[in-house]
């Protein structure tokens, strides 16, 4: 609902132009604001009015007319003026209360909407049919980004990306938990996951930089129906947490582009485990080093060539040798042979992602 200090700064610019008092009560007959600091009597036929049938009533210098949202009365404005125009700027007073109330309500129930929308809580015909009463096209391009903050940063990385995005260009965004929040970005026709790319490293940037705050970002595919917007929200909601556990040095993670760490997220528990029992035996690597785990990441980077990645990691040639073959001997596996390299890399995913699973038991 619309908070008295903004009904408050639209009188007050009201007054400041036509030069009369405007008072605002609650069905009660309680003065809730008043461009006139001294003005705290009331007026004792405020509750009679409320209730009676008539839109205005003029008592002495006031003139009573009913804020309404719909059929349902919220306040009543007083207009205090001798001169003839007073009614007339208490309408339009009334008109501008009842336009504010109305743009809050939508912005509530917006964010409501899409709330329900990917929490899949809606019936496809409501979907469009509270769509169209919300003003939101339902036939435009659009992918759901998922920003995970803090939990203590979330009200902050809302005013952010508020700041970057906005209802009028068909963007909006809400909360799903304490620290998630939900892009629906609208694109143009022209625009592709190149420009989503971009505008996911925009927030990262912009989050750093405003507000100092470090979030991961993760968006879905391109729908083209407001009803799909779940589904690229789901996809949204996969990336955030593939990512997290196989490219955690990454800020960014797309659907459409995890690569191998997408089919190792949706195997069975059971079989991740027969893979590494097949691979490693009883000598899991769970306990490498991180010496040797930025060596093996530098090898398989540059396509393992021996000699480009001993200049990208500063050491000798014999010495990535000698750390390579210290890794054979650990694991079995020569990743100076491709097969042998291409099973490491899956294993060691593989277990990474055991690993996360038995954290979040």
């Amino acid at each position: 609902m619309i908070s008295i200090q903004t009904i408050r700064n639209c009188l007050d610019d009201l007054k400041a132009i036509t030069k009369v008092e405007f008072g605002v009560y609650d069905l009660s007959g309680t003065l809730q604001t008043s461009t006139d600091e001294n003005d705290q009597a009331g007026i004792p036929m405020i509750v009679e009015f409320a209730e009676s049938a008539a839109d205005s009533q003029v008592i002495g210098h006031h003139h009573l007319l009913k804020v309404s949202d719909g059929e349902d009365v919220l306040y009543i404005l007083d207009a205090v003026g001798a001169g003839e125009d007073t009614y007339t700027y208490g309408r339009i007073a009334v008109s501008s209360l009842q336009n504010l109330i109305q743009a809050y309500k939508e912005k509530f129930d917006r964010g409501g909407f899409f709330q329900n929308l990917i929490m899949d809580n809606l019936l496809l015909v409501d979907i469009y049919n509270r769509a169209k009463k919300l003003h939101i096209d339902s036939s435009a391009r659009r992918v759901a980004m998922l920003i995970e903050t803090a939990p203590d940063k979330n009200s902050v990385g809302q005013e952010v990306l508020g700041g970057m995005f906005s209802p009028q260009n068909g963007d909006y965004i809400t909360s799903v938990d304490e620290n998630g929040i939900v892009l629906i970005k609208k694109l143009e026709e022209k625009q592709d996951y190149e420009d989503i790319r971009g505008v996911a490293d925009t927030i990262v940037d912009m989050m750093q930089m405003e507000a100092m705050i470090n979030v991961r970002v993760a968006y879905g595919t391109i729908v083209n129906e407001l009803k799909d917007v779940s589904k690229s929200y789901k996809e949204a909601m996969m990336a955030l947490e593939v990512g997290r556990i196989f490219y955690n040095e990454n800020r960014v993670a797309a659907y459409n582009n995890l690569g191998i760490g997408r089919l190792i997220y949706q195997l069975p528990e059971n079989l991740c485990h027969m893979y590494v029992e097949e691979i490693f035996g009883d000598n899991i690597p769970d306990d490498l080093d991180e010496e040797t785990i930025n060596t093996i990441n530098k090898f398989f980077e540059n396509s393992l060539n021996i000699s480009e990645t001993s200049r990208q990691l500063f050491v000798h040639r014999n010495t990535l040798v000698y750390r390579i073959e210290k890794l054979q001997k650990q694991t079995g596996l020569d990743i100076r042979m491709f097969d042998d390299a291409l099973t490491l890399k899956i294993a060691l995913m593989v277990v990474e992602y055991l690993k996360n699973i038995e954290k979040n038991r």
